[in-house]
């Protein structure tokens, strides 16, 4: 039995080696990561959780020239993040993939922990949100 026990403490474990197959879903999930990885993106997602809206209105929120928003929203369309339908003359945009909010709100978890552990180790208290 000590024989045994020997044996599996002293076998060497090969490392897990990231694959073909495990690279490339690895490739897919960055991809669609950097989709979102610009502010006005994120603005994007943001209007668009709230309602479907056409490029004339994006454009006037965002400040840019309407070739620059629709860049981004072909970015945004071509992850899976939105999808477009046309309305008489305009397109109007929708946010297709919700849960993409739910890593939003991760993303502004981080941020609050990253202000308190700052605040923590200059020796301030953190204030609270007050709800």
């Amino acid at each position: 039995m000590t024989e045994q026990r020997f044996r599996r403490q002293n076998v060497v474990e090969r490392p897990i080696i990231m694959d073909k197959n495990s690279k490339t879903n690895y490739e897919t999930r960055a991809n669609i990561i950097k989709a979102i990885a610009h502010p006005s993106r994120l603005f994007i997602v943001e209007k668009l959780s709230e309602e479907p809206r056409c490029v004339c209105e994006l454009t006037e929120m965002i400040g840019a020239d309407p070739s620059t928003v629709s860049k981004h929203l072909g970015i945004l369309k071509n992850a899976g993040i939105i999808s477009d339908e046309k309305r008489g003359t305009s397109v109007y945009y929708r946010l297709e993939a919700r849960c993409i909010l739910k890593f939003i709100g991760c993303i502004e978890a981080v941020i609050e922990q990253n202000i308190t552990k700052q605040a923590l180790s200059l020796g301030h208290q953190p204030s609270t949100k007050q709800e």
